[in-house]
């Protein structure tokens, strides 16, 4: 079974990666993508639901094997998003980019793996709801102003990691409602940050340098949820000098990714 978990997340992270090229596809070329001409482009309707399959099949595998198994497999959607990408736009990857990939792999599937399991009954209090969603939202209002002054591959970068701040806050209060105790409201708010980090990816894959948002939105996404689930949720944290090491290298990777990554448009 835990094969069979491992080859199902793995053609699960090929349909993201197919769908977030399509929609960078899209996206690309306009200054202010909004969301309402996105939706109806068929490219980028066909890219959303392939996220969707990916995301279903993700789920599939987590009851098929243990987490330490799926999650890596998840991490290897930017390895074949690089790809997909390159070849939408007319071009091959090349060596230095798809090394640059693999560094901000190989340190992310390190810090999923270094995240303790917790067990315990998963609880948030309307006031630390409130507090999940106002942390996000500044955090994300941050971001999105930083990028407005930032290099085309810094925008990028903090436009992507801004949707990750989002998503990761999305992810948590996700876990809340199928794990725990919640109040009727927690429902009502959940789609305002999905919504929010959707048009700030979108307007991130629209600057042109899909590997770098595409990376920092796999960075910010699971690293934004483990920091929740510590501080809200009682989760532990990694300890030890091997999370810093991981960390360096999606660091690392991502610089090299902004480096390498070619400024991609629409003609």
């Amino acid at each position: 079974m835990t094969v069979l978990a491992a080859a199902v997340a793995l053609f699960g992270s090929l349909f993201f990666a197919l769908g977030a090229a399509l929609q960078q596809f899209e996206a690309v070329g306009s200054a202010k993508p909004g969301l309402l001409a996105l939706l109806r482009k068929p490219r980028w309707l066909v890219g959303g639901a392939s996220i969707l399959v990916g995301g279903g099949l993700h789920i599939v595998a987590l009851g098929l094997g243990p987490l330490t198994v799926v999650q890596p497999m998840g991490v290897a959607s930017l390895l074949f998003a690089l790809p997909i990408a390159a070849a939408l736009h007319g071009r091959r990857p090349s060596r230095r980019e798809l090394a640059a990939a693999a560094t901000v792999a190989i340190g992310l599937i390190g810090l999923v793996l270094l995240v303790p399991s917790h067990d315990g009954p998963t609880y948030l209090s309307p006031h630390g709801a409130a507090t999940l969603l106002a942390v996000a939202g500044v955090a994300a209002v941050l971001l999105w102003a930083g990028a407005r002054a930032a290099s085309p591959a810094g925008r990028a970068a903090l436009l992507a990691t801004s949707a990750g701040v989002l998503y990761g806050a999305t992810a948590t209060l996700m876990r809340v409602l199928v794990d725990g105790a919640w109040n009727w409201w927690y429902l009502l708010a959940l789609p305002v940050p999905a919504l929010l980090a959707l048009v700030l990816l979108q307007r991130a894959y629209a600057v042109g340098h899909f590997g770098v948002s595409f990376a920092s939105l796999q960075i910010a996404d699971p690293l934004t949820a483990v920091a929740f689930g510590a501080l809200l949720l009682g989760e532990p944290l990694p300890q030890g000098v091997a999370p810093i090491a991981a960390a360096a290298l999606t660091a690392v990777g991502t610089i090299a990714l902004a480096r390498t990554t070619p400024l991609e448009s629409r003609s």
